[in-house]
């Protein structure tokens, strides 16, 4: 059988239902989407339009919907490798830097050298040894990047992950990521509701609806990666975005 090279989504419908005084919800309805092998896909959508929950449903957190998700063929076998950064870093305190990447990882992953590579190229090394509670919100992401990285994943999920930084350590970040990225490519999905943060990071925005999501527009980021750290080119074309179909985004 031949590998299967694209991640391909139908979720026909995704229900939460009711619990206690909270009602039934419908989180997404007919959202279709496909990615190919290592491209970087931002999914942008308002508060509440389902982003999360559709990583879930990918992941396999959340088998509890109507469609099918097929997942790309893993390098190493018929299953991908899914790495993921939750909105929070989730570090267990009790356990250091180092002691909370290696906790995902196999004995020969741990040998391999390439954690060390990963805290060298995040600037990471100086707190391998450090303990959660002594880090920066910043460094505390650099460290769930890492741990999402060290299991060389097929497939990286990333939900919000740079949310509640000030704008500078942000961008600092969005750089190391797309940095660490080019040097170990991989299919990518970042959930985010801010437009700019998608135009600088994406090759293709999937755009969704409110609740319940579905997929409105699909848009190619048509800037040379060399260019986007520029905030006018980034506003500009963000600029041109809206100005065409201001509808689209009046919702974000």
């Amino acid at each position: 059988m031949a590998p299967v090279t694209q991640l391909e989504i139908e979720i026909r419908e995704k229900r939460y239902p009711q619990v206690g005084l909270a009602p039934a919800h419908l989180a997404l309805r007919e959202l279709r989407m496909s990615l190919r092998g290592s491209e970087f896909a931002c999914v942008l959508g308002p508060s509440g339009c389902g982003k999360t929950t559709l990583l879930h449903c990918i992941a396999g957190l959340d088998e509890s919907f109507q469609g099918r998700i097929t997942l790309p063929s893993g390098r190493a076998g018929p299953r991908p490798v899914i790495g993921y950064v939750f909105q929070n870093p989730r570090l267990l305190p009790w356990r250091t830097v180092v002691e909370n990447i290696e906790l995902v990882l196999s004995p020969g992953q741990t040998r391999s050298g390439l954690v060390d590579e990963l805290l060298a190229a995040t600037g990471l090394e100086a707190f391998r040894h450090a303990y959660p509670g002594r880090l920066s919100l910043g460094l505390e992401r650099r460290v769930a990047l890492v741990r999402a990285f060290a299991v060389q994943p097929d497939l990286l999920l990333l939900d919000e992950p740079f949310v509640s930084l000030d704008e500078p350590t942000a961008q600092r970040l969005r750089l190391l990521l797309l940095q660490i990225w080019r040097d170990r490519p991989t299919t990518v999905i970042f959930v985010t509701h801010d437009l700019r943060e998608a135009i600088q990071l994406a090759d293709r925005i999937v755009l969704l609806s409110p609740a319940p999501g579905t997929v409105l527009a699909e848009i190619p980021v048509a800037i040379a990666r060399s260019e986007r750290r520029e905030v006018a080119v980034v506003e500009g074309f963000r600029n041109k975005l809206i100005r065409e179909n201001p509808a689209l985004y009046r919702e974000l």
